[in-house]
C-alpha cells in the first residue's frame, strides 16, 4: 500500500513537471516561465550600482525566493524520475544545477577577497535564460532549418574567410606599416570588422587607393550580411510550407504522433503517440505503476 502510494505522487510530480499537455503541466511551465524572467531582470537590476545601493535588501530577498524555488523544483526533478543520475548530468540538469548554486557558495565564502569573486559567480544565475528554450516548441522548426542550412552557411563563411585573406593582404601592400597595417594578421582583422560594418575605426587606410579598396569592401560587407539570412529564411520557409501543405489527415496523425509531450519517467525521453504505455527508447512504462 505504502509503495502504490509512493509511485503515486511520483506520477503525479511526474506528470506535472515534465508533461505539457495536462492543466497542471502547463500551469506550471507558466509559473516557471515568469520566475525565469524574473530571476533574469533582478540580476540585471543587481548590476546597476546606484539602484542595487537603494534596494538592495529587496533584490537580495527576492534573489532567495527565487534560489529556493528553483532549488525546489530541482530536487523534484530528480525525486520524480527512476534514473536521477540521467536528469542530474543531462544539459538541463547541468543549467539548473548552475542557475540555483550560486546564492548557496555567497553563504560559505567570506571576506573581501571572496566578496569580490562573488560578483562573477552571480553572473552564473544568467544560466536560467537557457532553460526558457525547453519550453519555445516554436524554436524546434528554426533549429531544424538552422540545421539544414549548415552546409551552405559553413561553405559561405569558408568564402568570406578567403576574400578577408586576400582583401587584407592587399591592403597591407597598399597601405603599409606606416599607415597601421603592421601586419598580415592585423590587415585580415581589419578587413573583417570592415566586411562586417562594425568599423572600429583603430586602423583605418589613408592613401586614395586604400580607401577605394575600403570602399569597395564596405558595399560588399551589406550584401554579405544578407546571405545567411537569405539561407536560413529559406529552408525555415521549406519546412513551414511542408507543414501547410500536409492534408487534415496527416496533421491529425502528425499531432497524434510527435506532439504528444509524455515523458518516459527512465530516461526522460519526450514524443510518444498517444496511448503509448511503453517508451520507445528503453522500453520502460512511461508512467509509475
Amino acid at each position: 500500500m505504502e509503495q502504490t502510494t509512493k509511485h503515486n505522487w511520483r506520477s503525479k510530480l511526474h506528470e506535472i513537471i515534465y508533461e505539457a499537455d495536462t492543466p497542471a503541466g502547463k500551469l506550471f511551465d507558466v509559473i516557471l516561465l515568469i520566475t525565469i524572467l524574473a530571476s533574469i531582470v533582478i540580476v540585471m537590476l543587481e548590476s546597476i550600482n546606484s539602484f542595487d545601493a537603494k534596494h538592495h535588501d529587496f533584490l537580495n530577498v527576492s534573489e532567495w525566493v527565487i534560489t529556493i524555488l528553483f532549488s525546489i523544483e530541482y530536487i523534484a526533478r530528480i525525486v520524480s524520475v527512476k534514473q536521477p543520475f540521467k536528469y542530474i548530468f543531462s544539459f538541463y540538469g547541468i543549467v539548473d544545477f548552475l542557475s540555483t548554486v550560486p546564492k548557496y557558495i555567497s553563504l560559505m565564502l567570506g571576506g573581501a577577497q571572496a566578496l569580490a569573486a562573488l560578483r562573477a559567480l552571480r553572473l552564473l544565475r544568467v544560466f536560467r535564460i537557457l532553460k526558457l528554450a525547453r519550453y519555445l516548441g516554436a524554436s524546434n522548426q528554426l533549429a531544424n532549418a538552422i540545421k539544414a542550412s549548415r552546409a551552405k552557411i559553413a561553405v559561405f563563411l569558408f568564402a568570406v574567410l578567403i576574400a578577408s585573406v586576400i582583401f587584407g593582404t592587399i591592403m597591407y601592400l597598399v597601405e603599409g606599416e606606416e599607415n597601421g597595417f603592421t601586419n598580415i594578421p592585423k590587415s585580415v582583422y581589419w578587413c573583417i570588422v570592415t566586411l562586417t560594418t562594425v568599423g572600429f575605426g583603430d586602423i583605418a587606410p589613408v592613401t586614395p587607393l586604400g580607401q577605394f579598396i575600403a570602399t569597395f569592401i564596405m558595399i560588399l560587407g551589406y550584401g554579405i550580411i544578407a546571405v545567411p539570412t537569405g539561407i536560413v529564411s529559406a529552408e525555415y520557409t521549406k519546412a513551414v510550407g511542408g507543414e501547410k501543405q500536409q492534408t487534415k489527415e496527416e496533421k491529425e496523425q502528425l499531432k497524434s504522433v510527435v506532439l504528444n509531450t509524455q515523458c518516459c519517467v527512465n530516461c526522460l525521453t519526450e514524443k510518444h503517440q498517444d496511448g503509448a504505455e511503453y517508451c520507445h527508447k528503453c522500453g520502460c512504462k512511461l508512467h509509475y505503476d
